[in-house]
């Protein structure tokens, strides 16, 4: 399980790939990772699965890692359990809490052949959703870094969130 890819842009462009970026848990402008304030701390991160991106690459849709606008991009994480309530910790001193599926974007809808880029709707397909995470430890991430689950969810929870 790692760090595949970091980006600090969320502008659902190709996103420029950084080696490390610092995470804070505020609205400081100089750091915060998706560079925009108004989403606040809710969406200060959004991640998503290598994985899954295969798999729409499979279905022949021309998406890459950080393509959607996702600032970090995690390799061999079960994504199904990914979901919100869950802790993550992102390379040595990073802890993030999973805080929300990410609505698709019609801003996204490029990266899709036939523009319905609602195949990455949690709600039609769960699952296959980028999310977004609150920052509760700040620290450095890298590429490469190692991610954990830092605790889960109880069953009850898990169920009612997988749906």
């Amino acid at each position: 399980l790692s760090i595949l890819f970091v980006s600090k842009g969320s502008n659902h462009k190709m996103s420029e790939s950084v080696y490390q970026v610092l995470l804070i848990d505020d609205d400081e402008d100089d750091y915060i990772v998706t560079q925009d304030l108004l989403q606040g701390a809710e969406q200060a991160v959004c991640l998503w699965s290598l994985e899954v991106i295969e798999t729409l690459m499979r279905e022949g849709h021309p998406i890459a890692p950080g393509n959607a606008g996702e600032n970090v991009t995690i390799a061999g994480l079960d994504w199904p359990l990914v979901i919100p309530g869950v802790h993550l910790q992102l390379g040595n001193d990073v802890v993030i809490e999973i805080a929300s599926y990410a609505a698709p974007c019609r801003k996204n809808m490029c990266w899709f052949t036939d523009k319905r880029y609602s195949r990455i709707s949690q709600k039609h397909y769960p699952g296959s959703s980028r999310v977004y995470a609150r920052v509760l430890q700040p620290g450095i991430i890298r590429q490469d870094d190692l991610v954990k689950i830092a605790d889960s969810p109880t069953p009850a929870a898990f169920a009612t969130n997988r749906n």
